[in-house]
């Protein structure tokens, strides 16, 4: 297996998506409440813990994890334009946002109880690197808590009928769950858990609708503007005549213990 991400270009959040990321992408308090309790399943009931948001992004969830486990808590992020809106947005006295990759982590060996890689990991260039980095900053016993989409469950978002080359595109995009288990128990790590909640979708339709325009999906970096385009039409159409079906999704994600 190759340690390479797929063949897709990669996304330059200094240039894309950043500006309205943390609109677009924002959850709802009770969702992010829902998580912190979900991840606090898989880790030691001992306050506090260190913890690495992995591709932390605009600090979505950086400072819920610090309020969660005590912190303190280092966002870890490689777009310098994401971090300096989370340094304003998400900023917290917990939390330190940090200029570094999955590859590089600017931390010292064993600094963290648990590392989040929310939504992250197929950004990565280098997985097996990046695995091995997250084995050398963890304690032993640690967690890395691993959310992602798998290339044979993509959701059914309430969106993908509009883009139809999205499903593909994240065929691509996304490992399977065995290629991103064997990442992780081949470089000192097991696998603990493996939970697909689901996830609703808010109640605001319209509001759903303009967050998405706001484009912050990578997935829509590798569609053409013409597709982009005809989407939001179409979902504009359907949202006008109250045929936009609201629908819930699943959300996988992965717990390994460092050896």
């Amino acid at each position: 297996m190759q340690g390479q991400s797929t063949a897709l270009k990669p996304v330059d959040y200094d240039q894309a998506q950043h500006a309205g990321y943390a609109k677009a992408r924002a959850l709802q308090p009770r969702a992010i409440a829902w998580y912190m309790d979900a991840f606090a399943a898989y880790l030691p009931p001992e306050r506090p813990l260190v913890g690495i948001d992995l591709g932390s992004g605009t600090g979505r969830f950086t400072p819920a994890l610090a309020d969660a486990f005590g912190g303190p808590v280092y966002g870890v992020e490689p777009a310098a334009r994401m971090r300096e809106t989370a340094e304003v947005k998400s900023a917290h006295p917990a939390v330190r946002y940090l200029a570094g990759h999955a590859a590089g982590i600017p931390l010292p060996d064993g600094a963290a109880d648990f590392v989040l890689m929310f939504l992250s990991f197929h950004h990565y260039p280098d997985r097996e690197a990046a695995v091995r980095e997250i084995h050398r900053v963890l304690k032993p016993g640690g967690r890395a808590i691993l959310r992602s989409t798998f290339r044979e469950r993509i959701p059914n978002h309430w969106w993908r009928s509009y883009f139809p080359r999205s499903q593909q595109i994240e065929e691509a995009m996304f490992p399977s769950v065995a290629e991103a288990r064997l990442y992780f128990e081949d470089r000192g790590f097991r696998t603990i858990g493996w939970e697909t909640p689901t996830i609703p979708l808010e109640n605001d339709l319209a509001n759903a609708v303009e967050k998405l325009k706001l484009r912050a999906v990578s997935v829509f970096e590798h569609m053409s503007e013409d597709e982009l385009t005809e989407g939001f039409a179409a979902l504009d159409a359907a949202l006008s005549a109250g045929t936009l079906e609201p629908r819930p999704t699943t959300g996988d994600y992965l717990v390994f213990a460092r050896d």
